[in-house]
């Protein structure tokens, strides 16, 4: 076979594998129950010796004094402006696009103006902050669980903490979205089935591993670009806030799992080994927003064809996407188990570059914000009284 042939080949096979993407969809957009069956056992414990994993407790009174409130800790009175968010963020066309070798020429988008790129910016902010909603949700479910069924009571009193957080950050997004921009978008069926592959697992470390290590992980890495980026005040402030909390979340999943990991047989781990790579290819190439090419009228797979010249490998986004993810997989063992599987199949996505960026084990304390929220909560009572 030729090198043209067998481009040809890898072509049609990744246009196969986003046709096979597109056709699920979620059908259930005005349903407001989605069921998943939770195979778990609840887990009592009756050894409430406290602090006998020194970190985690150390972790847990962290978290007791850094909870804030969303309702009066965020100034919801400041004004958003999500055109000129848009338009700040820069607005394009058909002639950048293709001086980055990207021809839309067949496609609805070669004739769009200034105004339909907005729109389609702002559609695009919508869906992603909408995923991020959802997929608190599920992280608010998903420690909930592990309260249930984490055997040690150091990890039952932390997760019970994040519980609270994540009731938190599912609020403020939600008001966000309603308030300050123009609604949100259904979950994204390929996000759905991820959560709903990580609540159904009966055994309790792998919630953790895919919502605490995977899902926070990227969470964290992606609200860290959208807050470096943003102008939006109000906004700012949510994810900074959010951030906190997520850091203590992984950071709460590494220590957890480091102990666990280190009594797994090969076999073992090479399940949580499969888990995370699959979880990694799922949300860097599953999550196309199709959703929003449907509503701005342009064919899903029109587009993704016409945007695939873009090598995710290359994709300076879509890599630091697992700028928390890596680090956080060698901490635990997973990236040289068994030969270094995991090692060589994270080679294929171009991300072992952040081997070596401070795991969130280390990191959480950086993103402390309990400081601030003291000032902000003592300034409020300094102008209340007078």
């Amino acid at each position: 076979m030729s090198l043209t042939e067998k481009e040809t080949a890898t072509q049609d096979q990744a246009l196969q594998e986003v046709d096979d993407i597109l056709a699920l969809t979620n059908e259930d957009t005005d349903e407001a129950v989605h069921v998943v069956e939770d195979n778990a056992d609840s887990i009592f414990t009756w050894d409430y010796e406290k602090g006998k994993r020194p970190r985690l407790n150390r972790l847990y009174e962290k978290a007791k004094h850094s909870q804030w409130n969303g309702e009066t800790d965020l100034d919801w009175s400041i004004e958003v402006d999500q055109e000129q968010i848009a338009r700040e963020q820069g607005t394009v066309g058909a002639d950048v696009f293709g001086m980055l070798g990207i021809d839309l020429s067949d496609t609805p988008m070669a004739k769009w103006g200034e105004s339909e790129w907005v729109t389609m910016q702002i559609e695009s902010q919508n869906w992603s902050l909408s995923q991020f909603m959802h997929g608190e949700q599920g992280a608010l479910v998903c420690t909930a669980k592990i309260v249930e069924t984490v055997p040690w009571i150091d990890a039952k009193y932390y997760a019970a903490t994040q519980v609270m957080d994540e009731a938190r950050h599912v609020e403020v997004f939600a008001k966000y979205l309603d308030e300050k921009m123009n609604g949100h978008y259904p979950i994204n069926y390929h996000l759905r089935a991820l959560l709903d592959d990580i609540i159904n697992d009966s055994r309790w470390d792998m919630t953790y591993l895919g919502m605490q290590i995977m899902v926070e992980g990227l969470a964290l890495a992606a609200f860290g670009m959208a807050y470096q980026t943003t102008s939006e005040p109000l906004f700012k402030q949510l994810l900074k806030y959010v951030m906190s909390d997520e850091a203590r979340h992984v950071a709460f999943g590494v220590l957890s799992l480091k102990e666990y990991y280190a009594e797994l047989s090969d076999s073992e781990m090479a399940e949580r080994q499969e888990f995370a790579f699959d979880a990694a290819v799922r949300m860097r190439d599953r999550f196309l927003q199709q959703e929003v090419w449907e509503r701005m009228g342009v064919d899903p797979k029109q587009a993704i064809k016409a945007f695939s010249v873009i090598d995710k490998n290359e994709d300076p986004f879509q890599q630091l996407l697992f700028s928390k993810i890596v680090p956080n997989c060698s901490k635990l063992g997973l990236l040289d188990a068994n030969g270094g599987w995991l090692r060589k199949r994270f080679d294929t996505l171009g991300v072992t570059q952040f081997e070596h960026n401070a795991d969130t084990g280390e990191e959480y304390l950086d993103f402390d914000v309990s400081k601030d929220i003291a000032e902000r909560r003592a300034e409020a009572a300094a102008a209340e009284a007078g």
